[in-house]
């Protein structure tokens, strides 16, 4: 069996395993998560100034420009997480909500918790002036995220939530979403 299988089976046992494991793993997978967006920070920073690029904005423009970004950004992810947390679930792929979360950001996107962090880490690299952060660890970010739902975390969902997920993955966009909307005829 592939790793990618093996992770798949991981995630499905814990998503559907004991709600004791479930709450166990919880803050494992928030840790995680949180450390890989800090450490994202911390190395991009750290790039910059081993590198020595220099300033984009005033010290007052950065501040200005990135309230705009960690706003629409921290909005987005409390916003996700408050939809999850209303039918009894949290953000941590091993304690998902029990059924699909639809509504919300959810109508608009498929991972706007996720979209709402790629928005938080832009901010930040305007609010840091880190050049590195907003053109080449953001971006990293956002890749190797893209990697990780479509080989393991989508795989999982259609594992577990079968035809429902399938209709609404074909109906709503990942992380972007659509500025028209389809009109049935």
């Amino acid at each position: 069996m592939s790793l990618r299988k093996k992770l798949i089976n991981v995630l499905y046992s814990a998503a559907t395993g004991s709600r004791k494991i479930r709450t166990l793993l919880t803050p494992v997978g928030f840790v995680f998560f949180f450390t890989l967006v800090m450490l994202f920070i911390v190395v991009s920073l750290w790039t910059d100034n081993f590198i020595g690029f220099s300033k984009i904005f005033s010290i007052s423009w950065s501040i200005i420009i990135s309230i705009f970004f960690l706003t629409i950004g921290l909005f987005l992810i409390l916003w996700s997480v408050f939809h999850f947390i209303k039918v009894k679930g949290t953000p941590v792929p091993f304690n998902p909500p029990p059924e699909l979360v639809i509504t919300g950001p959810y109508a608009h996107v498929r991972n706007p918790m996720i979209t709402g962090v790629f928005i938080l880490l832009f901010g930040f690299g305007i609010l840091f002036n880190s050049v590195s952060l907003i053109f080449i660890f953001t971006p990293l970010f956002i890749l190797l995220n893209l990697l990780e739902l479509k080989k393991i975390e989508e795989p999982e969902l259609e594992k577990r939530l079968g035809k429902e997920y399938l209709e609404y993955k074909k109906r709503v966009p990942m992380f972007i979403p659509r500025l028209k909307t389809k009109i049935k005829e």
